[in-house]
């Protein structure tokens, strides 16, 4: 019995290529009891490598987050599952603005202590006890109301390349980061404002709300479904579009496009720029910004030193990789020296 994806990205790449089949990328989330994750992400391995799903999802007690790409043709019998485990039944699920075969090249499904790392341990808090869900058009409205604060729950480099207009974006990286910064220095003492939030999907901010309120705060509004669905709302009915720049995801996408406006810079020569990469340096492995002339001149490398290294022999490589003092210099999020204009 099979319980683990065993092929490689790139033998998984080919079969892509292969099929010829147009596939979905979508996006869900639900905070839900769960009892026995391990038992739950074994069934839901059995079920989903079956219908050729490929994705990232995390199980934990308190629920799944999910983040996949399905054949479109077995989207229905995906569908169909999903709502036949009592707690998914209905969810929403988030369809990426723009679609690429390849944004997930593997089935992986870990189980997790939460599925959102928040860093909080007071076990009185609870998540389902949210803030008020809000769709596109309100959201607006809320915007334009001066006793809006409106905050952005993801990391700096999510909110670089594109944020809603007149939001606080919290120079954070990561989530459990950014709710002491938002609770302290941003909403301290104002309990009295319309407390307004977004992310990619809707998952941070769910649990961002729900751990405000418990905090106190009375007026607390989420964006139902994060830019993902504000997205397509506004594309609907005809509404103005108040997101500069574009939605940063978790896939090999890396980014949607929401609006035409590029509010970034390369962070290596600082030309307007907001396509994301990670560094050919496999020992480095950066995320960070770059254009398409610094791409060619440093190799698709964030800096000279790591250009010297992917020019060395592969051993000599290896060999540099080597130790637990290099652990923590990968998978870095738009954080080194070497960046110029980092903003």
């Amino acid at each position: 019995m099979q319980l683990y994806n065993k092929l490689s990205a790139n033998e998984r790449a080919e079969i892509i290529e292969s099929a010829g089949k147009e596939r979905l990328t979508l996006s869900f989330y639900q905070y839900a009891q769960i009892g026995n994750p391990i038992l739950f992400r074994n069934y839901l391995f059995l079920s989903w490598n079956s219908l050729d799903i490929l994705g990232r999802i995390y199980v934990a007690n308190e629920g799944i987050n999910a983040q996949l790409s399905v054949a479109a043709e077995n989207f229905q019998h995906f569908k169909n599952h999903i709502d036949s485990i009592f707690f998914l039944k209905n969810v929403r699920l988030n369809i990426a603005v723009e679609q690429n075969n390849k944004s997930f090249l593997k089935l992986t499904i870990k189980v997790r202590d939460k599925i959102v790392a928040d860093g909080l341990s007071n076990e009185s808090f609870d998540v389902t006890n949210k803030g008020k869900h809000v769709d596109a058009k309100e959201f607006n409205q809320l915007l334009e109301d001066p006793k809006t604060i409106c905050v952005d729950i993801r990391n700096h480099y999510e909110s670089e390349i594109g944020h809603f207009k007149g939001a606080i974006t919290p120079d954070v990286d990561t989530f459990r980061d950014s709710l002491p910064i938002i609770e302290n220095t941003i909403i301290q003492n104002k309990k009295n404002n319309n407390i307004l939030m977004y992310c990619t999907g809707g998952i941070r901010c769910e649990k961002a709300s729900a751990y405000f309120k418990h905090k106190g705060y009375k007026n607390v509004f989420q964006l139902e479904g994060g830019i993902i669905e504000y997205a397509r709302q506004v594309i609907d009915a005809k509404i103005e579009n108040k997101f500069r720049g574009k939605n940063f995801v978790f896939d090999e996408r890396r980014g949607e496009r929401i609006s035409e406006e590029i509010i970034s810079k390369c962070h290596q020569c600082g030309s307007l720029c907001d396509i994301h990469v990670n560094c050919t340096n496999p020992a480095c492995h950066l995320l960070f910004i770059q254009c398409t002339e610094c791409s060619e001149k440093y190799k698709s490398c964030c800096c000279n030193e790591c250009q010297e290294i992917i020019n060395l022999p592969l051993e000599i490589q290896k060999k540099l990789r080597r130790g637990t003092h290099n652990s923590n210099k990968i998978f870095k999020k738009g954080r080194s020296e070497f960046l110029k204009f980092k903003k």
